[in-house]
């Protein structure tokens, strides 16, 4: 295995949202190639409860991205991010965030990860487990998109609507919606890794606390 590759692939997966192309369609049998993919990924008691909610068609997207900006104005109070030149990180990417908004309709392509079972009112294990079927699956789907030269970013406002969205596509009342992923290629030759944290810093030892 490359692990030079791999590793700059897991480094620099971004949430795509300015540099997405809006112009370019994507094409269905690379979304088709990259699911065989993510259907590799573990998923609870090999349940394989998932499916992947395709949506390309142009008044659906619309749609869509109605509810997602109703989501994006409760979540920010109505309040509308730009960059400035001073600008720190967190305002660039609520302006970034902002962008995707204003174009959401225009994304070639989105892609919601479900999974069967609702879980609102189940224990804190179940949520998890439900959860942990799916997610490793979505994100292994994003990594597949991203070496393919296809941008994406998880974003999860059109939940505030999930109930409306469920109904538009004809997602069934017992499937729990995970994220909606915009997907478009990328402009641009590629990324570069974000400042994080460093691991050693949030990494504790057998005792929470514990960073040796």
């Amino acid at each position: 295995m490359d692990l030079q590759t791999v590793d700059h692939l897991l480094a620099t997966t971004r949430a795509v949202r300015k540099r997405l192309d809006l112009e370019r369609p994507v094409e269905p049998e690379i979304i088709q190639e990259c699911l065989e993919l993510a259907t590799q990924a573990p998923t609870g008691s090999n349940g394989q409860n998932w499916a992947f909610v395709i949506i390309t068609d142009a008044e659906k997207r619309a749609e869509v991205a109605r509810h997602y900006n109703a989501g994006w104005e409760r979540y920010t109070g109505g309040e509308r991010f730009q960059e400035t030149e001073s600008a720190d990180q967190m305002q660039r990417v609520r302006g970034s965030a902002q962008y995707l908004a204003d174009n959401f309709h225009r994304v070639p392509v989105m892609i919601i990860p479900c999974y069967k079972g609702r879980v609102e009112a189940e224990s804190p294990m179940s949520q998890a487990s439900l959860y942990g079927s799916i997610a490793p699956a979505a994100w292994s789907l994003m990594l597949a998109l991203r070496s393919r030269g296809i941008g994406t970013a998880w974003t999860t406002l059109h939940l505030y609507r999930e109930r409306e969205v469920a109904e538009l596509l004809g997602i069934p009342k017992d499937y729990t919606q995970l994220a909606l992923i915009p997907v478009a290629y990328y402009t641009g030759d590629d990324f570069k890794p974000a400042k994080r944290v460093p691991a050693s810093e949030i990494t504790f030892w057998d005792t929470w606390g514990d960073t040796r």
